[in-house]
């Protein structure tokens, strides 16, 4: 190779390294932002589809591996790993950086799902399905927090209608590539199921290629010891949680096996929170952010909607198979109209907050709609409801969860910090996520357990001869095993008729129950502050936070570094004043004001911010 051929090789890397970055006081252009936001999507879409497809095919492959009952094993090993490694993702970006965790959680994604699809025993599958969780917990975390360092929390919103089209489109195809791939006995001379985890594979590969060519973030190594100690025992914490949660309908919650595991949580819980507070500021979760009452009412409000999210997201389609006889491809394509409700909730609250700045309205709306969407489908859901009469509620409903996605997590990126983003968004995730966990168990335990009673109720109140005959006769058993539902399809209409209803009556309780969450949430919601939003973004706040310390470096002024440091580091959403009111001389020497455009002199600018091994190849070397 020439020499004016290395020079036109690398003057290219140059150019796109330059492309890639911010301006001198921090800023990224809305082309750089889209082009960071297509990666990002592509890596996020990976994961929401994913979840998506494999709940469609569970049943097809825990039968193909004959471990039927132990399918529920392959989600909780999923669940806790990627729950567990959520604030673990977080803490480590904000010291390391955002760039090297992301492409490590796509690639364990990829290696997890390769593993998956050559799984030959269903503990082989949980074990994989393990792996693919510890990918998946930073996928959607850590674009989260991507998004809070390059885009100002003013304009943030504006772009989280491209996420909620990701997640509305996943929620639509999931069920069809599932149910597709579900139905084929053997393709391409791999059995069907298989190719719903080598579907990721090609997947991943483009969305590790475009972060890895377009996320180029300025970043400042922060020395921080690594909480070991906190991870450790949040894992001793959640995992027998997540465990019960899981198991705790089939062993009963107050089991031996049950008590053993909430008495292990317990252990967990006071060893994380000691480990906490001896790490202090370099904890895994600072639990001074829980004094940040943004973060506080925003996580709560999380663990709360949360829980009520998956009371609809979780019973339609149950109710759409069971009662309306829907395979689990139409039931997904049933619920196109909830989808198309969180779009539009998600899209109208981001341009409105956008021109306004106002985001406190929106979860309290939300959970009103949430509220009454539930509350009203809990009176119109029966055995012979068309789903046209549930079209109005699931829209109602899609339109709440919309307005709830963004916000809370808005708030508290707003409200922490900029070394902080990361953990704080993680946080807000890993609560949510958890309330999710907590309702889909509280919710199936009240199906289960009231499924039967209703059941016996409906049949011993039939009116219909043929449906007596068939009690006497033994023919049909009211309280029969219902782990199986798929029987009912197969009956006659006059007797499938007391089994949907009383299917339908007991998810009339539920919808309830989580019209109840719901209304909590409203509750909680009150509470959070409405602050003004910043129009710096994560990356700005940083610099500009460094310019205020770096300024007031001054021997005779230590008294003034000190108060500067701490209003950095404080969680506000505004920045400290910088300087002495009145003083713009001090010791005789005249201060350069470090304003938002200020730059700071010897510190590294535009394309020099970014560390070197973010460039391509010689990108990070000086041409000689």
């Amino acid at each position: 190779m020439t020499d004016s051929t290395r020079t036109t090789t690398a003057e290219r890397r140059d150019a796109r390294a330059a492309a890639a970055a911010p301006g001198a006081d921090g800023a990224f252009t809305h082309r750089q932002i889209l082009t960071i936001i297509v990666g990002l999507m592509v890596a996020m879409f990976l994961a929401a589809l994913d979840q998506t497809v494999v709940a469609t095919a569970i049943r097809t492959i825990a039968d193909d591996l004959q471990g039927y009952d132990l399918q529920a094993w392959a989600t909780t090993a999923f669940l806790i790993t990627s729950t567990i490694s959520t604030p673990l993702y977080g803490k480590l970006s904000d010291i390391y950086g955002r760039r090297p965790f992301y492409l490590f959680a796509i690639g364990v994604f990829v290696v997890g799902s390769v593993l998956c699809g050559l799984a030959d025993s269903m503990y082989q599958l949980a074990a994989f399905r393990a792996i693919q969780g510890i990918g998946a917990g930073g996928l959607m975390s850590l674009a989260l927090a991507i998004i809070g360092d390059i885009v100002p929390p003013r304009e943030r919103s504006r772009y989280q209608g491209y996420f909620m089209a990701v997640f509305g489109t996943s929620s639509v195809l999931g069920p069809v590539i599932g149910g597709f791939f579900a139905g084929q006995t053997s393709l391409l001379g791999v059995d069907g199921w298989r190719w719903i985890f080598y579907v990721n594979v090609p997947l991943g590969i483009l969305a590790f290629a475009a972060v890895f060519r377009v996320l180029h973030l300025p970043h400042h190594r922060q020395d921080h010891r690594i909480d070991w100690p906190g991870a450790l025992a949040l894992v001793t914490f959640i995992v027998p949680l997540l465990i019960v949660a899981e198991q705790g309908r089939l062993w009963g919650w107050t089991s031996a096996r049950a008590l053993v595991c909430y008495g292990i949580g317990a252990v967990g819980l006071v060893l994380f929170l000691l480990a906490e507070r001896a790490y202090g500021h370099e904890a895994l979760l600072p639990l001074r952010l829980f004094r940040n009452r943004s973060f506080t009412i925003a996580t709560a409000g999380s663990v709360v909607v949360g829980a009520g999210m998956f009371g609809g997201l979780l019973l339609l389609p149950q109710y759409l198979q069971i009662v309306h006889g829907s395979s689990a491809t139409v039931a997904g394509l049933q619920m196109i109209p909830l989808v198309l409700g969180i779009m539009i909730g998600a899209m109208s609250s981001g341009v409105t907050i956008s021109k306004t700045g106002r985001y406190k309205v929106f979860p309290l709306a939300g959970t009103v709609l949430m509220t009454a969407a539930l509350v009203s489908m809990s009176f119109v859901v029966g055995a012979e409801t068309s789903i046209w009469t549930l079209v109005p509620f699931m829209v109602l409903l899609g339109t709440g969860l919309g307005f709830n996605f963004q916000p809370a997590v808005l708030a508290v990126q707003n409200a922490v910090a900029p070394g902080e983003m990361g953990v704080a968004t993680s946080s807000v995730t890993f609560f949510r996520q958890m309330g999710a966990t907590i309702g889909t168990a509280a919710f199936l335990s009240v199906l289960f357990s009231r499924l039967p009673v209703e059941i016996e109720g409906a049949l011993t109140a039939s009116t219909d001869p043929r449906v007596q005959q068939a009690l006497q006769s033994g023919q049909l058993q009211g309280g029969g095993d219902l782990s199986d539902t798929s029987f009912i399809q197969d009956l006659p209409s006059f007797l499938a008729l007391p089994f949907k209803t009383g299917f339908s009556n007991a998810i009339d309780l539920v919808f309830l129950i989580a019209a109840c969450a719901a209304a909590l949430g409203f509750l909680v919601f009150l509470f959070l502050p409405q602050l003004a939003l910043s129009d710096k973004s994560g990356i700005q706040a940083a610099r500009e936070a460094a310019a205020r310390t770096a300024g007031a470096a001054d021997p005779d002024d230590a008294g003034e570094q000190v108060a500067q440091a701490a209003g950095a580091a404080a969680p506000t959403s505004t920045a400290p004043p910088t300087g002495r009111p009145g003083n713009a001389h001090v010791g005789g020497v005249h201060r350069r004001p470090t304003g938002r455009h200020g730059a700071v002199e010897g510190a590294p600018t535009g394309l020099a911010s970014i560390p070197g091994d973010h460039l391509d190849g010689g990108a990070a070397r000086p041409r000689g």
